[in-house]
């Protein structure tokens, strides 16, 4: 092969190289970063890409996502941040708070849109919720503030408990706010309160010995990814203890809990995709006010507490969004 030959082959070689980039970057790529495991986010998962689709994105033809899960070790975040951001994604999807400050903190550049956070502004990952500023961008819950509807709930539901226990993660950047509105809550529906602690898997189980050594007659769930996420050993326990529970999570109530109200979490990670589309387009985070949910859902497990002898008033079936028999 002559000089002139190889130098039409290396020519050739690097156009098509060249090509295949410019291939590659038209499809973007999205990180998303997860606090637990894929296991238990089929169903956000499949609001996220009907909320891409509807913006017309579709995983594996127009868009390809790159998952990581920290499988519950928050701890672990900040690295697989840092992964997705050295892949130089389009875009990073962030779940809750402690992902959202994770790839805040791991990128100033990248576009970042959370989903399910309690206070962005709070957490410091937004100036405001009509602008955010920066490179994120989002959709908030009110978890927090919901707190002393849920408590309400549980009264209307349970009215011979005196003793109704709270049960929230001490890591949890909003536990102190959690708490306080609690008391307050209860203060105003004349029931004592007490506060149970769980950061980790194990001291769930001696949250619930000592409810039960208080003599509490009820239990509201904390607003927490963590506790959210182990709704299967909650409900088991609650069950065994034959304590009635209430939870922000409507997983909750489907695993066998008592009653749940909160913010539909199928819609806001529709609403997340629909952004994360918007942003793919051109559109700037910090032009994309803070969105809060629009649709809450209430939901009652009448098996459940048929097993726990409560007979669920009027006033709740009628509010009900769905009964689960």
């Amino acid at each position: 092969m002559n000089r002139r030959e190889l130098l039409v082959l290396l020519g050739g070689a690097i156009s098509a190289a060249r090509a295949l980039c410019a291939q590659q970057r038209a499809v973007p790529e999205v990180g998303f970063l997860g606090i637990s495991s894929a296991a238990l986010y089929e169903a956000r998962l499949d609001a996220l890409r009907q909320g891409l689709n509807e913006i017309g994105r579709v995983e594996g033809q127009n868009l390809t996502i790159e998952y990581r899960w920290a499988e519950g070790r928050y701890e672990r975040l900040p690295a697989l941040a840092a992964e997705l951001v050295g892949r130089k994604v389009d875009a990073i999807v962030a779940t809750a708070s402690p992902a959202a400050l994770a790839a805040k903190s791991a990128t100033p550049r990248i576009p970042i849109v959370f989903v399910a956070v309690a206070d962005p502004v709070t957490a410091g990952l937004a100036a405001s919720l009509a602008r955010p500023g920066g490179n994120i961008t989002g959709i908030s819950v009110m978890a927090v503030e919901l707190l002393p509807k849920r408590l309400e709930l549980l009264c209307e539901l349970v009215p011979r408990a005196k003793v109704i226990a709270l049960l929230v993660n001490p890591n949890n950047y909003y536990t102190e706010r959690i708490i306080a509105d609690a008391k307050e809550a209860a203060r105003a529906r004349n029931v004592a309160l007490q506060i149970l602690t769980a950061g980790v898997e194990s001291e769930i189980d001696s949250a619930f010995n000592s409810l039960n050594q208080s003599g509490a007659g009820a239990l509201v769930v904390g607003a927490d990814p963590f506790l959210a996420n182990r709704r299967e050993q909650l409900v088991a326990l609650a069950t065994r203890h034959a304590v009635p529970a209430i939870s922000e999570s409507r997983e909750f109530v489907e695993a066998g809990g008592l009653i749940s109200y909160g913010p539909s979490i199928i819609d806001t990670y529709r609403q997340a995709g629909m952004y994360l589309g918007r942003i793919l387009k051109g559109e700037r985070p910090a032009d994309l006010p803070i969105q809060q949910p629009t649709k809450f859902e209430l939901l009652v497990n009448l098996t459940t507490a048929k097993a726990l002898g409560l007979t669920v008033p009027p006033s709740i079936l009628a509010r009900a969004d769905e009964v689960i028999e």
